[in-house]
């Protein structure tokens, strides 16, 4: 299965932008191309939400389940349903040379065989492109929150 890893260094702590991350609901505010995230259940170790992205203004839906690991400062998540037939992966925080690097790995899988013969490269170019929209928009919440 394709896999994308994608990294960014934010001038934040390393537990504040962890919070933020935590924060799904809040991700339409500040990421353009998350529509909506609604919480359908919440427990101290994690959550089951529904997304609404848009790709190449396309529109894509899926339920996951994340799990919080607070002492690790790790979420990884995972398709209950949706667009895809794999959609996995974890996020992780960690405060070195005076910053927080946040790690974005991602293991997908859109289910059409063909679909990933004829346009695998594209598919993997745009997971990359929305991971990486993802943890900019991160990375400038977390900073203009901090200073």
């Amino acid at each position: 299965m394709p896999y994308v890893e994608s990294r960014v260094a934010v001038a934040a702590p390393a537990r504040r932008v962890y919070e933020l991350a935590k924060d799904q609901e809040r991700f339409p505010q500040f990421m353009p191309d998350v529509e909506t995230v609604t919480i359908l259940q919440r427990t101290p170790a994690g959550v089951v939400s529904r997304w609404k992205t848009l790709v190449e203004e396309a529109p894509i839906e899926w339920t996951e389940e994340d799990r919080f690991d607070d002492a690790a400062l790790r979420i990884d998540y995972e398709l209950i349903e949706g667009d895809l037939d794999k959609f996995e992966g974890s996020w992780t925080f960690e405060h070195r040379d005076g910053v927080t690097h946040v790690v974005l790995g991602v293991d997908y899988d859109f289910g059409v065989p063909t679909l990933a013969e004829l346009i695998g490269p594209t598919l993997e170019k745009k997971v990359r492109e929305n991971s990486e929209m993802m943890l900019e928009a991160l990375k400038r919440e977390a900073e203009r929150e901090s200073g």
